[in-house]
């Protein structure tokens, strides 16, 4: 996991060629422009997917994890929560799905904020509990660089 300000994101291009592609297209790209859904950088390899939604209580939504994509998570507008943790220890609530890449858990974790300005980068190694209301629920719009690793 990788939790830092967009001003730095350069600093994370030596981990992966797809990822410093991806953090490249972040850096040369109006986010803010991009339309609500899916939108292709390279192939399928990495794509931006972006939503507005308003954020929950964490009880109302559902820890995840990937295998095969790590998630660069940028907030466009508003703020959340999003709880961090490693799958490990944590009980499978719904198993694997390879077509969608996503495997759901129950569990606890950490929790940091993401604001605009700063980002996210969540490996298959990371459980992660995405749009966690702050103090309040609030609207948010988010994009997400999927990553194939």
């Amino acid at each position: 996991m990788i939790i830092d300000q967009l001003a730095n994101s350069r600093l994370y291009a030596a981990i992966n060629i797809r990822l410093a592609v991806a953090l490249s297209y972040i850096n040369n790209y109006d986010l803010a422009r991009l339309d609500i859904g899916r939108h292709t950088i390279v192939e399928d390899d990495i794509f931006a997917v972006v939503s507005e939604y308003e954020t929950k209580e964490a009880d109302d939504t559902k820890w995840e994890a990937h295998q095969k994509y790590a998630d660069i998570q940028i907030l466009i507008s508003g703020e959340e929560k999003i709880g961090v943790a490693t799958p490990k220890g944590m009980q499978v609530n719904t198993p694997y799905n390879p077509e969608k890449d996503i495997e759901f858990y129950d569990g606890k974790g950490d929790y940091v904020i993401l604001r605009p300005g700063n980002f996210a980068v969540l490996f298959p190694s990371d459980a992660h509990l995405p749009g966690v209301a702050v103090d309040e629920k609030m609207k948010v719009k988010k994009v997400v660089i999927k990553v194939r690793l």
